[in-house]
């Protein structure tokens, strides 16, 4: 086997990694600072399509993160790349919040309820059974079926919230149709951050605190992969996982070397 060559990039899931319910993981204030004065590539990757990069950038500051918001992918970017690449200024019924709806505007799409190209899911913390009616009617009449990402709940100060996942389980439900993915785990999200900052698989790190989503999607991009013992993956359930991080650490604060 050939030796990987040296991480000259670098991509971090945002959730379990860099924050946990809005205070920063010990160490991540260090690991950014490092990335930046270094030069290094680097990308802050989530699946929460609710907010644009220049919200996270605001919110990332008030937990003590300094990350402009070019620095910043979100599935929500992602997928408007997705689909202004496979249909050009297209239409689109969208459901979701303002980090999608600016993404799919920015890319030149049309977002209507008459006659769209796609039916496009993403967050909320509002899902309204009108929309999702809607939106089922309009995949009936063939409207071509996309969601942000597969997280079946997200979190909230009150608990668990239904996510993108499981409302469009309801909608395939209900109409038999099954919605491309396009975040995380779909290696898509990480090549087209890859591209992004022009990098090369060969020498990017992705780091992640979920093996179902973060390490699976990097190992299958080809990165190096480093699993963080500071979010959802603990170190007893590693094993249960047919494929393995090329690296684990306890925390993004033991990368700070490596930068």
């Amino acid at each position: 086997m050939s030796e990987r060559r040296p991480i000259e990039s670098w991509l971090s899931d945002m959730d379990g990694v860099l924050v946990h319910e809005g205070h920063p993981v010990p160490g991540a204030d260090e690991f950014i600072k490092r990335l930046r004065e270094s030069g290094r590539r680097f990308l802050v990757l989530t699946n929460n399509s609710i907010y644009t990069p220049r919200d996270l950038s605001v919110r990332l500051r008030a937990a003590g993160l300094e990350v402009p918001p070019d620095a910043i992918w979100t599935s929500a970017l992602a997928t408007a790349q997705f689909l202004a690449d496979q249909r050009p200024e297209g239409s689109a019924y969208v459901i979701g919040e303002a980090g999608l709806t600016t993404a799919l505007h920015e890319c030149g799409y049309v977002l209507t309820d008459l006659d769209p190209d796609y039916v496009v899911l993403g967050e909320t913390r509002t899902y309204s059974f009108t929309s999702i009616t809607r939106a089922i009617r309009l995949i009936e009449n063939g409207a071509r079926f996309i969601a942000t990402n597969p997280d079946p709940i997200g979190p909230s100060h009150e608990g668990s919230l239904p996510a993108c996942g499981a409302v469009a389980a309801m909608i395939t439900k209900a109409t038999g149709v099954e919605p491309y993915f396009v975040g995380k785990p779909n290696p898509m999200m990480m090549r087209s951050a890859l591209n992004r900052i022009d990098a090369h698989s060969e020498s990017t790190a992705m780091i992640g605190d979920r093996m179902d989503t973060d390490v699976v999607c990097g190992m299958e991009a080809g990165l190096h992969t480093i699993l963080v013992l500071t979010g959802v993956t603990q170190q007893d359930q590693i094993d249960r996982y047919p494929f393995r991080p090329s690296q684990v650490v306890d925390s993004v604060a033991d990368l700070v070397d490596l930068v």
